[in-house]
Protein backbone atom coordinates (compact mmCIF):
# COMPACT_ATOMS: atom_id res chain seq x y z
CA UNK A 1 0.00 0.00 0.00
CA UNK A 2 1.06 3.20 -0.99
CA UNK A 3 1.29 5.71 2.09
CA UNK A 4 -0.30 9.26 2.31
CA UNK A 5 1.55 12.10 2.24
CA UNK A 6 2.17 13.23 5.75
CA UNK A 7 -0.06 16.46 6.30
CA UNK A 8 1.19 19.76 6.23
CA UNK A 9 2.52 21.66 9.42
CA UNK A 10 2.26 24.74 8.05
CA UNK A 11 -0.29 27.36 9.24
CA UNK A 12 0.21 29.26 5.60
CA UNK A 13 0.19 27.20 1.98
CA UNK A 14 2.88 28.39 -0.34
CA UNK A 15 1.30 27.90 -3.63
CA UNK A 16 3.55 28.59 -7.14
CA UNK A 17 1.38 29.05 -10.68
CA UNK A 18 3.06 27.43 -13.53
CA UNK A 19 1.71 29.82 -16.35
CA UNK A 20 0.21 32.86 -16.62
CA UNK A 21 -2.27 32.88 -18.72
CA UNK A 22 -6.09 32.98 -18.26
CA UNK A 23 -6.65 29.63 -16.48
CA UNK A 24 -3.11 30.51 -14.16
CA UNK A 25 -4.42 34.04 -13.22
CA UNK A 26 -8.03 33.28 -12.59
CA UNK A 27 -6.68 30.70 -10.34
CA UNK A 28 -4.05 33.31 -8.46
CA UNK A 29 -6.85 34.94 -8.17
CA UNK A 30 -9.40 32.74 -5.84
CA UNK A 31 -6.60 31.55 -4.37
CA UNK A 32 -5.37 35.19 -3.04
CA UNK A 33 -8.91 35.85 -1.29
CA UNK A 34 -8.50 32.49 0.92
CA UNK A 35 -7.17 32.36 4.50
CA UNK A 36 -4.00 30.43 5.08
CA UNK A 37 -2.96 30.48 1.03
CA UNK A 38 0.01 32.80 -0.11
CA UNK A 39 0.85 33.04 -3.95
CA UNK A 40 4.40 32.70 -3.53
CA UNK A 41 5.63 32.32 -6.96
CA UNK A 42 4.91 31.98 -10.77
CA UNK A 43 6.63 30.64 -13.73
CA UNK A 44 6.01 31.56 -17.71
CA UNK A 45 7.81 31.20 -20.87
CA UNK A 46 9.75 34.49 -20.53
CA UNK A 47 11.25 36.04 -16.71
CA UNK A 48 9.37 39.49 -17.80
CA UNK A 49 5.77 37.30 -17.81
CA UNK A 50 6.31 35.69 -14.67
CA UNK A 51 7.29 38.98 -13.07
CA UNK A 52 4.47 40.88 -14.53
CA UNK A 53 2.09 38.33 -12.91
CA UNK A 54 3.92 37.94 -9.29
CA UNK A 55 4.11 41.74 -9.22
CA UNK A 56 0.13 41.70 -8.26
CA UNK A 57 0.55 40.03 -5.34
CA UNK A 58 2.70 41.20 -2.59
CA UNK A 59 6.15 38.97 -2.00
CA UNK A 60 5.75 36.79 -5.08
CA UNK A 61 8.46 35.93 -7.41
CA UNK A 62 8.89 35.14 -11.25
CA UNK A 63 11.16 32.87 -12.98
CA UNK A 64 11.43 31.62 -16.69
CA UNK A 65 11.85 27.82 -15.47
CA UNK A 66 9.95 25.59 -13.00
CA UNK A 67 13.32 24.14 -12.26
CA UNK A 68 14.53 27.72 -10.75
CA UNK A 69 10.95 28.38 -9.15
CA UNK A 70 11.29 24.89 -7.14
CA UNK A 71 14.84 25.75 -5.73
CA UNK A 72 14.02 29.03 -4.72
CA UNK A 73 11.05 28.85 -3.08
CA UNK A 74 9.91 26.22 -0.97
CA UNK A 75 6.34 25.73 -1.72
CA UNK A 76 3.36 23.64 -0.86
CA UNK A 77 1.84 22.93 -4.18
CA UNK A 78 1.79 23.94 -7.35
CA UNK A 79 -0.94 24.85 -10.21
CA UNK A 80 -0.12 23.72 -13.45
CA UNK A 81 -1.82 26.04 -16.09
CA UNK A 82 0.18 25.19 -19.40
CA UNK A 83 -1.11 24.45 -22.51
CA UNK A 84 -1.81 20.90 -23.70
CA UNK A 85 1.62 20.41 -25.71
CA UNK A 86 3.46 21.57 -22.48
CA UNK A 87 2.77 19.35 -20.12
CA UNK A 88 5.03 16.47 -18.82
CA UNK A 89 8.43 17.81 -17.48
CA UNK A 90 6.54 19.88 -14.93
CA UNK A 91 4.12 17.18 -13.62
CA UNK A 92 7.99 14.90 -13.08
CA UNK A 93 9.44 17.44 -11.80
CA UNK A 94 7.20 18.10 -9.19
CA UNK A 95 6.99 13.90 -8.54
CA UNK A 96 10.31 13.54 -8.27
CA UNK A 97 10.20 16.60 -5.18
CA UNK A 98 7.40 15.11 -3.83
CA UNK A 99 5.13 18.41 -4.35
CA UNK A 100 1.14 18.05 -4.66
CA UNK A 101 -0.44 19.78 -7.97
CA UNK A 102 -3.79 20.69 -9.37
CA UNK A 103 -2.87 20.90 -13.26
CA UNK A 104 -5.53 22.20 -15.46
CA UNK A 105 -7.07 19.48 -18.56
CA UNK A 106 -6.31 18.31 -20.96
CA UNK A 107 -3.29 16.41 -19.61
CA UNK A 108 -1.35 16.26 -22.90
CA UNK A 109 -1.50 15.73 -26.76
CA UNK A 110 -0.79 11.86 -26.48
CA UNK A 111 -0.91 8.47 -24.23
CA UNK A 112 2.96 8.47 -23.45
CA UNK A 113 3.26 11.58 -21.50
CA UNK A 114 0.13 11.07 -19.25
CA UNK A 115 1.30 7.55 -18.87
CA UNK A 116 4.83 8.10 -17.88
CA UNK A 117 3.15 10.72 -14.95
CA UNK A 118 0.90 8.70 -14.03
CA UNK A 119 3.03 6.04 -12.85
CA UNK A 120 5.22 8.77 -11.58
CA UNK A 121 2.62 9.95 -9.27
CA UNK A 122 1.55 6.63 -8.62
CA UNK A 123 5.07 5.62 -7.32
CA UNK A 124 5.32 8.56 -5.26
CA UNK A 125 1.85 8.41 -4.22
CA UNK A 126 1.67 12.11 -4.58
CA UNK A 127 -1.65 14.35 -4.27
CA UNK A 128 -3.33 15.67 -7.31
CA UNK A 129 -6.29 17.23 -8.88
CA UNK A 130 -7.39 17.62 -12.50
CA UNK A 131 -9.26 20.54 -13.25
CA UNK A 132 -12.48 18.80 -14.25
CA UNK A 133 -14.55 21.45 -12.40
CA UNK A 134 -17.77 19.86 -14.10
CA UNK A 135 -17.65 17.02 -11.12
CA UNK A 136 -17.78 19.21 -8.78
CA UNK A 137 -21.43 21.07 -9.67
CA UNK A 138 -24.30 21.25 -7.46
CA UNK A 139 -26.29 20.02 -10.62
CA UNK A 140 -23.77 17.30 -11.56
CA UNK A 141 -23.75 15.69 -7.56
CA UNK A 142 -27.89 15.98 -8.16
CA UNK A 143 -27.78 14.36 -11.61
CA UNK A 144 -26.04 11.18 -9.34
CA UNK A 145 -27.91 10.81 -6.94
CA UNK A 146 -31.36 10.53 -9.33
CA UNK A 147 -29.32 8.25 -11.90
CA UNK A 148 -29.38 5.72 -8.43
CA UNK A 149 -32.69 5.25 -8.84
CA UNK A 150 -32.70 5.32 -12.70
CA UNK A 151 -32.14 3.09 -15.25
CA UNK A 152 -29.99 5.17 -17.95
CA UNK A 153 -30.58 4.12 -21.64
CA UNK A 154 -28.17 7.02 -23.28
CA UNK A 155 -26.73 9.69 -23.48
CA UNK A 156 -26.05 12.60 -25.74
CA UNK A 157 -23.29 14.80 -25.12
CA UNK A 158 -22.45 18.32 -27.13
CA UNK A 159 -19.60 20.95 -26.95
CA UNK A 160 -20.65 24.13 -29.68
CA UNK A 161 -18.61 26.91 -30.30
CA UNK A 162 -16.21 28.74 -31.88
CA UNK A 163 -12.59 28.22 -32.55
CA UNK A 164 -10.23 30.36 -29.46
CA UNK A 165 -7.57 32.48 -31.38
CA UNK A 166 -4.42 31.31 -29.79
CA UNK A 167 -2.47 29.62 -32.64
CA UNK A 168 -1.63 26.29 -30.63
CA UNK A 169 -5.04 25.46 -30.28
CA UNK A 170 -5.10 25.66 -33.99
CA UNK A 171 -2.87 22.93 -34.49
CA UNK A 172 -3.56 19.66 -33.54
CA UNK A 173 0.01 18.87 -32.36
CA UNK A 174 -0.57 21.92 -29.60
CA UNK A 175 -4.07 21.31 -28.80
CA UNK A 176 -5.16 17.38 -30.17
CA UNK A 177 -7.66 18.99 -31.15
CA UNK A 178 -11.31 20.36 -29.88
CA UNK A 179 -12.26 16.62 -28.37
CA UNK A 180 -8.99 16.60 -26.64
CA UNK A 181 -8.53 20.39 -25.42
CA UNK A 182 -12.90 21.04 -24.86
CA UNK A 183 -14.78 18.45 -25.51
CA UNK A 184 -12.94 16.25 -22.97
CA UNK A 185 -15.00 18.00 -20.11
CA UNK A 186 -17.98 16.21 -21.82
CA UNK A 187 -15.80 12.91 -21.58
CA UNK A 188 -15.49 13.05 -18.12
CA UNK A 189 -18.71 14.15 -17.22
CA UNK A 190 -19.87 11.02 -19.16
CA UNK A 191 -17.93 8.72 -17.21
CA UNK A 192 -18.11 10.32 -13.78
CA UNK A 193 -21.89 10.05 -13.85
CA UNK A 194 -22.49 6.79 -15.79
CA UNK A 195 -19.02 4.55 -16.07
CA UNK A 196 -16.42 3.61 -17.76
CA UNK A 197 -15.99 3.25 -21.42
CA UNK A 198 -15.28 0.27 -23.79
CA UNK A 199 -15.39 0.96 -27.14
CA UNK A 200 -14.86 4.65 -28.83
CA UNK A 201 -16.01 4.90 -32.83
CA UNK A 202 -15.30 8.40 -34.19
CA UNK A 203 -15.83 10.84 -37.35
CA UNK A 204 -14.22 13.83 -37.90
CA UNK A 205 -14.10 17.02 -41.08
CA UNK A 206 -12.92 19.97 -41.73
CA UNK A 207 -15.90 22.23 -43.17
CA UNK A 208 -15.15 25.72 -42.66
CA UNK A 209 -12.53 26.81 -39.99
CA UNK A 210 -9.63 25.80 -42.43
CA UNK A 211 -10.87 28.06 -44.84
CA UNK A 212 -10.81 30.73 -43.24
CA UNK A 213 -7.80 30.74 -41.22
CA UNK A 214 -4.42 30.39 -41.13
CA UNK A 215 -2.44 27.13 -40.26
CA UNK A 216 -5.59 25.45 -39.18
CA UNK A 217 -4.77 21.75 -38.70
CA UNK A 218 -7.57 20.79 -36.11
CA UNK A 219 -10.98 19.36 -37.32
CA UNK A 220 -14.12 21.42 -36.98
CA UNK A 221 -16.55 19.47 -36.87
CA UNK A 222 -16.98 15.59 -35.09
CA UNK A 223 -19.47 13.40 -33.43
CA UNK A 224 -18.03 10.31 -31.33
CA UNK A 225 -20.15 6.99 -30.57
CA UNK A 226 -18.93 5.29 -27.09
CA UNK A 227 -19.80 2.32 -25.84
CA UNK A 228 -20.08 1.73 -22.06
CA UNK A 229 -19.20 -0.90 -19.74
CA UNK A 230 -22.35 -1.29 -18.29
CA UNK A 231 -24.32 -1.37 -21.94
CA UNK A 232 -25.25 2.28 -22.06
CA UNK A 233 -24.57 4.20 -25.41
CA UNK A 234 -23.45 7.76 -25.61
CA UNK A 235 -22.81 10.43 -28.86
CA UNK A 236 -20.85 13.33 -28.24
CA UNK A 237 -20.73 15.84 -31.08
CA UNK A 238 -18.44 18.73 -31.03
CA UNK A 239 -17.81 21.79 -33.97
CA UNK A 240 -15.47 24.93 -33.72
CA UNK A 241 -16.62 26.51 -36.94
CA UNK A 242 -20.25 28.68 -35.14
CA UNK A 243 -19.70 31.93 -34.74
CA UNK A 244 -22.43 32.12 -32.13
CA UNK A 245 -25.06 29.76 -30.16
CA UNK A 246 -22.47 28.21 -28.16
CA UNK A 247 -23.43 25.96 -25.93
CA UNK A 248 -22.36 22.17 -23.90
CA UNK A 249 -23.60 19.70 -21.72
CA UNK A 250 -24.76 16.00 -21.36
CA UNK A 251 -28.43 15.15 -21.64
CA UNK A 252 -28.62 11.37 -20.04
CA UNK A 253 -32.24 9.29 -20.96
CA UNK A 254 -33.71 7.21 -18.74
CA UNK A 255 -36.45 4.89 -18.09
CA UNK A 256 -38.10 7.69 -15.73
CA UNK A 257 -37.16 10.79 -18.18
CA UNK A 258 -34.18 13.44 -18.69
CA UNK A 259 -31.69 14.44 -17.22
CA UNK A 260 -30.11 17.59 -18.86
CA UNK A 261 -26.70 19.02 -17.55
CA UNK A 262 -24.69 22.07 -18.54
CA UNK A 263 -22.74 24.93 -16.95
CA UNK A 264 -25.91 26.32 -15.44
CA UNK A 265 -27.20 23.27 -13.21
CA UNK A 266 -29.56 20.27 -14.11
CA UNK A 267 -32.62 20.28 -15.53
CA UNK A 268 -35.35 16.78 -14.59
CA UNK A 269 -37.91 16.12 -16.72
CA UNK A 270 -39.84 13.09 -15.49
CA UNK A 271 -43.58 12.16 -15.76
CA UNK A 272 -44.37 15.77 -18.01
CA UNK A 273 -42.92 17.60 -15.38
CA UNK A 274 -39.97 20.02 -15.14
CA UNK A 275 -37.36 20.49 -12.13
CA UNK A 276 -34.88 22.70 -12.08
CA UNK A 277 -31.47 22.49 -9.77
CA UNK A 278 -29.79 25.07 -10.38
CA UNK A 279 -25.96 25.54 -9.55
CA UNK A 280 -25.40 27.69 -6.24
CA UNK A 281 -21.64 26.69 -5.74
CA UNK A 282 -18.49 27.78 -7.48
CA UNK A 283 -17.63 24.82 -8.72
CA UNK A 284 -13.34 26.21 -9.38
CA UNK A 285 -13.97 27.56 -5.47
CA UNK A 286 -14.87 23.76 -4.34
CA UNK A 287 -11.87 21.95 -6.69
CA UNK A 288 -9.79 24.53 -5.15
CA UNK A 289 -11.35 23.51 -1.07
CA UNK A 290 -10.95 19.78 -2.02
CA UNK A 291 -7.26 20.20 -3.64
CA UNK A 292 -5.83 22.60 -0.27
CA UNK A 293 -7.92 20.41 2.26
CA UNK A 294 -5.88 17.47 0.54
CA UNK A 295 -2.60 19.44 0.71
CA UNK A 296 -3.03 20.35 4.54
CA UNK A 297 -4.59 16.79 5.99
CA UNK A 298 -3.25 14.40 3.68
CA UNK A 299 -7.02 13.57 3.47
CA UNK A 300 -7.81 13.23 -0.55
CA UNK A 301 -11.42 12.01 -0.64
CA UNK A 302 -12.73 15.39 -1.74
CA UNK A 303 -10.77 15.26 -4.42
CA UNK A 304 -13.48 14.73 -7.73
CA UNK A 305 -10.23 14.39 -10.16
CA UNK A 306 -7.18 13.01 -9.61
CA UNK A 307 -4.51 12.71 -12.07
CA UNK A 308 -4.83 8.65 -12.36
CA UNK A 309 -9.11 9.09 -13.00
CA UNK A 310 -8.10 11.64 -15.29
CA UNK A 311 -5.88 9.45 -17.33
CA UNK A 312 -8.38 7.49 -18.05
CA UNK A 313 -10.78 10.42 -19.48
CA UNK A 314 -7.63 11.04 -21.65
CA UNK A 315 -6.94 7.56 -22.83
CA UNK A 316 -11.09 7.77 -24.08
CA UNK A 317 -10.12 11.02 -25.90
CA UNK A 318 -7.02 9.89 -27.77
CA UNK A 319 -8.95 6.73 -28.81
CA UNK A 320 -11.66 9.13 -30.53
CA UNK A 321 -8.67 10.85 -32.43
CA UNK A 322 -6.78 7.11 -33.26
CA UNK A 323 -10.62 6.23 -34.39
CA UNK A 324 -11.23 9.55 -36.41
CA UNK A 325 -7.67 8.84 -38.29
CA UNK A 326 -7.82 5.14 -38.83
CA UNK A 327 -12.28 5.12 -39.82
CA UNK A 328 -12.00 2.00 -37.41
CA UNK A 329 -13.38 2.05 -33.62
CA UNK A 330 -10.80 1.68 -30.86
CA UNK A 331 -11.63 -1.16 -27.63
CA UNK A 332 -10.16 0.19 -24.69
CA UNK A 333 -8.82 -2.22 -22.05
CA UNK A 334 -11.36 -2.58 -19.20
CA UNK A 335 -10.33 -0.45 -16.05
Amino acid sequence: MIPKRKAVVTLTLKIGIAGTGWFGMMHAEKLARLEGVEIAAFTATSQQKAEAAAAKYKGALGFDSLTDMLDAVKLDAVYICVPPFAHGSMELALAERGIPFLVEKPIGVDLETPSAIVKAVSDKGLITSVGYHFRYMDGTRRAKELLGDRQLAMALGYWMGGMPGVSWWRSMAGSGGQFVEQTTHIVDLLRFVAGEVKEVYAAYGSRVMAGKEENVTVPDVGSVVLKLESGVIATISNTCAIPAGDRSGLHLYTDKGVLELGHGGLTDIAAGVRTEYANANDPYDAENAAFLHAVRTGDTSLIASTYSDAWKTHQVTMAANQSALTGVPVILEKS
